[in-house]
């Protein structure tokens, strides 16, 4: 059975300005998430699964949809706000979805098999999708899920600081835990730093960062319900909480019998977080059409 490829696109941009997910940067107007999508199919993936919002249905069908007639599987979910939740635990005052992990327990439905999760705005590599497709046909079962681990200096944005879930591993290279570093950037000195309570802590280069491409059984779908209709009610009042992935990674690890690989990639990530990394995305994107690693027009 082939993985499924499922795709958060269901956030607003804030920071960028705009819905980056759907601005082109390849030469026909491709966007990251096609690369990753051509990617994909080329490691062996046999279905895409995109979630979105509602009023973005109509955008991304046009975008997406019709391209990929024929070359891949194509499934639409919505995030909704009242997704898995009870109409009286939403705030009237909410307006932020419930997270990344909420976005993957919306694609309960859609997805029977073991899947690969990414975002929509960043660049993955061909490298990344091959070793998931290859755990995830191989090595995926109810105790075991994966993590691809991007090498911290490769994840870096010269146009700002970055956020960064660290990861600690095991001798094994098991995911102990993910620590969260915020404002990471690389110092006049060369070192990567990141700031906290007002220090420069310097944290390797080599480590082993997420870029949030998981690799799930899908039991992962029944643990994340539980825990989430768990976290509504506890965090109603804070209008800006979120249920991420790692909350459910972190559940599922504490389990003895399960575990989380942590599986290194060569690949240079790149994304946009900043409106200023457009240029330098769309620059890394013509050097890997140069180098024939995409052809100039993606889908023919």
């Amino acid at each position: 059975m082939k993985p499924t490829l499922l795709i958060l696109a269901a956030g607003m941009a804030s920071r960028y300005g705009s819905m980056k997910q759907t601005e082109g940067f390849g030469p026909s107007g491709e966007t990251i998430m096609d690369y990753s999508i051509y990617d994909a199919i080329k490691a062996g993936f046999g279905k895409v699964v995109f979630i979105i919002r509602k009023d973005f249905a109509e955008n991304f069908k046009q975008n997406f949809g019709n391209k990929l007639i024929g070359k891949i599987e194509v499934d639409y979910v919505f995030q909704e706000m009242n997704s898995f939740v009870n109409e009286t635990d939403v705030p009237a005052d909410r307006t932020k979805p419930w997270g990344t992990g909420h976005a993957v327990l919306c694609a309960m439905d859609a997805v029977k098999e073991p899947f690969a999760v990414i975002n929509a705005d960043d660049y993955y590599g061909e490298d990344a999708f091959v070793k998931a497709a290859e755990f995830l046909t191989q090595n995926c079962n109810e105790n075991t899920y994966a993590i691809i681990g991007y090498q911290l200096d490769k994840t870096l944005s010269e146009n700002g600081t970055v956020s960064r879930g660290v990861c600690e591993v095991d001798a094994a290279q098991n995911l102990i835990s993910i620590k969260e570093r915020t404002k990471i950037y690389k110092a006049d000195s060369g070192k990567v730093v990141f700031e906290e309570d007002g220090n420069a802590i310097e944290v390797s280069g080599n480590s082993s960062v997420s870029m949030n491409f998981w690799c799930f059984h899908p039991n992962v779908f029944e643990s994340s319900k539980s825990l989430f209709e768990a976290f509504v009610p506890q965090n109603k009042e804070n209008l800006k909480a979120e249920f991420f992935i790692p909350i459910v990674a972190d559940t599922f690890i504490q389990d003895a019998s399960n575990s989380i690989k942590v599986i290194p990639t060569t690949s240079q990530w790149f994304g946009v977080t900043y409106k200023e990394d457009a240029p330098s995305v769309k620059a890394s994107i013509d050097h890997l059409i140069e180098t024939k690693v995409y052809p100039t027009s993606l889908w023919g």
